[in-house]
Parts: C-alpha cells; structure tokens; sequence
C-alpha cells in the first residue's frame, strides 16, 4: 500500500464499552483490548470514563500511539 490517510473523528468508547461488555459476561476469560492510534482522541472525557467504569473487569486496554 503506498500511502495510508488517517481521519477523524477517532472515538475510542464505543470500543471500550465492548469490551466491557464482553468481559462483564462472566467466565473465567481475561480480555486484552489493543487500541492502535494515530495520536488523536476525539472523545477524551467520555474515553477516560469508559475506562473508570470498566476497571473492575477482566480486561486490560492498552493504547498504542505516538507521543
């Protein structure tokens, strides 16, 4: 691929609020939520948030991006 574009808006609770529901559904599973980004975060409150209300799950969530 020659070039690659990347645009926006990048909201990242909708992802998160998968996750936790998949982990919320019980079993023995841990789950790794691996967020690749370009840097941009267009729902920043609304993301920390998200992460606040799953810290209690089984689930890790890494975001990978620039500095």
């Amino acid at each position: 691929m020659p070039s690659v574009e990347l645009w926006g808006p990048t909201n990242f609770t909708p992802v998160i609020n998968q996750a936790a529901s998949l982990a919320s559904s019980g079993g023995n599973i841990y789950y790794v939520l691996l967020i690749l980004t370009d840097g941009a975060i267009s729902d920043m409150d609304e993301t920390k948030d998200a992460i606040v209300r799953a810290s209690c799950l089984p689930l890790s969530i890494v975001i990978v991006g620039p500095v």
